[in-house]
């Protein structure tokens, strides 16, 4: 049975200015409109965003949920709820999503991943591309699931993985560069495509999935100390690449967005949260679940 936890172990939430919050990576333009409308609709912030403290400074980088931040910083609210984390928990794991490209021609998104500056793209074999990017020799690799003629500029032979074609591409330049390419990259097919979030290089998995696949995506792992400084230098990451599995992660706040609209001082807002805290907690209303679970409510 799940169970309420003792105080001294009960997450560490609290509200801070919004405009203290620092991204590691960009917004999601597919969910943040929706995302605005749907916050004022349900007058109440779900879940709230993790965030990693920046030692000595007053700032905290969003570690997860920099779509709901924007979002508020959007709706001009002065302050929100975070849950702080501690970066170096062993228990918290920084882990990479792969994107599934759908709704979009594959020799357009082609054709468009070529003409990019800074990024080159050659064909090369499955093994030979995870090697490449376990390395940081990569900036990514894609699959695409059928075999597109010979293009212009691409020069190697086209290799095949089961039904997929493999293609690398390497970006100019340091880390900032490459993440920059990145950038570019995801933008080709973030407002033409549709994105769909996976955590397998395995393609031919994939199709019995997702519908009109173009092509599999397929990025780099990142370390916490990458996330941090290259949130700091404002190079951010494109949306959906990073995925943090937190430790006692706090689901279902549903804290009012009425308290963070008003002009109370922050320490006011603060003492009313750890107050509306121990009254839930009083009255058993938050639950510890020790398993991975599945939500179907999203």
């Amino acid at each position: 049975m799940p169970s309420a936890r003792a105080d001294a172990e009960l997450p560490n939430l609290q509200i801070v200015p919004t405009q203290s919050l620092l991204p590691h990576e960009k917004f999601d333009r597919q969910r943040s409109e929706p995302l605005v409308a749907r916050l004022r609709a349900e007058g109440v912030l779900k879940n709230p965003p993790i965030v990693a403290p920046i030692q000595g400074e007053d700032l905290f980088v969003v570690l997860d949920g920099t779509n709901r931040a924007e979002s508020l910083k959007a709706m001009a609210c002065p302050h929100v709820v975070v849950q702080a984390v501690d970066y170096d928990d062993p228990r918290l794991i920084l882990d990479t999503w792969f994107h599934v490209v759908s709704d979009m021609s594959c020799d357009d998104l082609l054709d468009a991943v070529q003409s990019l500056d800074g990024l080159h793209m050659k064909p090369a074999r499955l093994r030979h591309a995870r090697a490449e990017l376990a390395h940081r020799q990569a900036a990514a690799y894609m699959l695409v699931p059928r075999a597109p003629a010979q293009r212009k500029g691409v020069r190697g032979r086209l290799a095949r993985h089961g039904r997929a074609s493999v293609y690398l591409l390497h970006a100019e330049g340091d880390m900032y560069g490459q993440t920059a390419a990145l950038a570019r990259l995801v933008e080709v097919y973030e407002l033409r495509g549709r994105i769909h979030r996976v955590n397998s290089d395995q393609l031919e998995s994939l199709l019995s999935l997702y519908e009109n696949v173009a092509a599999l995506v397929v990025f780099p792992q990142y370390t916490p100390s990458e996330i941090m400084e290259l949130a700091r230098r404002g190079a951010y990451l494109p949306p959906g690449i990073t995925r943090h599995v937190i430790p006692g992660r706090v689901l279902r706040l549903n804290f009012p967005l009425s308290v963070l609209a008003d002009d109370r001082p922050l320490d006011e807002k603060n003492a009313w949260l750890q107050e509306w805290l121990r009254a839930k907690l009083a009255n058993k209303e938050i639950r510890f679940y020790q398993e991975s679970t599945y939500l179907f409510d999203e």
